[in-house]
C-alpha cells in the first residue's frame, strides 16, 4: 500500500509502517492543485491540517482507501463524502488527551490566581497582596461540554481538586465515577466553570453565542481548547466586559486560519485592526496560548503511535 504524508510528524510513523510493507512518500511543500495531481496514486493519506481534504479533493483519490488525521479533530476533511466513498477515517484524540487536560488545568489555575499579572508585577518591582488575592477551585461546579477523550482527561484532572464535575454531551449514559451527565439546562444553570470539548461542525459553530451566554445563571470562568469557531468573539468579549465571564481560557480562535499555524492575514496581531482580537490580548482576565494545548513533546509521540497503530489493525 502506498501512503502520501502531507505534513511533518514524528518520524515513528514513516518508520514502522515502511518496516511493514508500507511505501510511504512525503511532501510537505506542494500546494493543493499540486498534490492533486498525484493523490490518484495512493491508498492512503496521513495528515495534520495543511490542505483541506474537500469533495474534489477525495473524487480525485481514486484509489485511496484511509486518511489518517494525526490529532482529534475532523474538519478539514469532508467527512460525508469520504464516508460515501468508503473511504476509512482514522484520527487520535487518544494521543493528546492528556496534554489538553493539564494545559486546561493549568492555564485555569494560573487566570484564578492571578500568577501571569503578579509575576510580572514584582519582576517591575510592584509588591501587591490584595490586588492580586486568587479564587479557589475547592467547592465549585466545573461543567463540560463534550464528554470524549478530552472532557474526561479532565474531569480525571481535576478528581483530586475537590470540584463537583458535571457533562453535558449528545451521546446518553456517559456518567462514570469522575463526573455525572446532566441536561444542558443543568449544566448552565450550576456551572462556576465551563470548558468546551467538541468537534466543530454545522451544529457547535457558534455554539457559545450572546443567547447561550445569557443562559448560564452564575457568572463563570470560560475555557475553550476545542475550536475557535465553536465560539462567538464578539459575544465572548461583551460577556468578559459586563462581569458575566469572570475571566477566559483560551488556546483556541476564531481568526486562527484551518492550518491553525497562524492567523487570518486579515487578522493582525500587531495592528489592533480588530478590536474584539485586541481587547482578548489586552485584558488581565484571559489567557491566550497559540493552539498548544496538545501540543507536548509526550504528545506528538502518542499521536503518531495511536494512528500507526489504527492503520496496522485496519489494512
Amino acid at each position: 500500500m502506498k501512503i502520501l504524508q502531507l505534513d511533518q510528524n514524528h518520524p515513528l510513523i514513516s518508520e514502522q509502517l515502511t518496516a511493514k510493507g508500507f511505501v510511504v512518500e512525503e511532501d510537505y511543500s506542494s500546494d493543493y492543485d499540486e498534490i492533486l495531481e498525484k493523490v490518484a496514486d495512493y491508498q492512503g493519506i496521513i495528515i495534520r491540517s495543511r490542505i483541506p481534504l474537500d469533495q474534489n479533493f477525495l473524487t480525485k483519490a481514486s484509489h485511496l482507501k484511509f486518511i489518517a488525521r494525526v490529532g482529534a479533530g475532523m474538519e478539514n476533511i469532508d467527512v460525508e463524502t469520504a464516508t460515501k466513498l468508503g473511504i476509512k477515517l482514522i484520527n487520535s484524540p487518544e494521543g493528546n488527551r492528556d496534554s489538553v487536560a493539564e494545559h486546561v488545568v493549568g492555564m485555569l489555575l494560573i487566570l484564578m490566581n492571578r500568577l501571569f499579572i503578579a509575576s510580572n508585577e514584582v519582576k517591575n518591582g510592584i509588591w501587591k497582596r490584595e490586588e492580586n488575592r486568587g479564587d479557589e477551585l475547592l467547592g465549585k461546579t466545573f461543567g463540560i461540554i463534550g464528554y470524549g477523550n478530552m472532557g474526561k482527561a479532565v474531569a480525571k484532572r481535576l478528581s483530586g481538586f475537590g470540584v463537583e464535575v458535571i457533562f453535558y454531551d449528545i451521546l446518553p449514559d456517559l456518567s462514570d465515577e469522575l463526573a455525572t451527565q446532566v441536561s444542558l439546562k443543568e449544566l448552565q444553570r450550576r456551572s462556576d466553570v465551563l470548558s468546551l470539548h467538541i468537534p466543530l461542525t454545522s451544529e457547535t459553530h457558534y455554539l457559545i453565542d450572546e443567547y447561550f451566554i445569557s443562559k448560564i445563571n452564575k457568572n463563570f470562568y470560560f475555557i475553550n481548547t476545542a475550536r475557535g469557531k465553536n465560539v462567538k468573539t464578539k459575544a465572548l468579549v461583551e460577556a468578559i466586559k459586563s462581569g458575566k465571564i469572570l475571566g477566559a481560557c483560551l488556546d483556541v480562535l476564531e481568526y486562527e486560519k484551518s492550518s491553525f499555524e497562524n492567523l487570518d492575514t486579515s487578522t493582525s496581531l500587531s495592528t489592533g485592526e480588530n478590536q474584539d482580537l485586541q481587547f482578548l490580548l489586552d485584558s488581565e482576565k484571559v489567557i491566550v496560548t497559540p493552539h498548544i494545548a496538545g501540543w507536548t513533546y509526550q504528545s506528538k509521540t502518542k499521536l503518531a503511535q495511536v494512528i500507526v497503530d489504527k492503520i496496522l489493525t485496519d489494512f
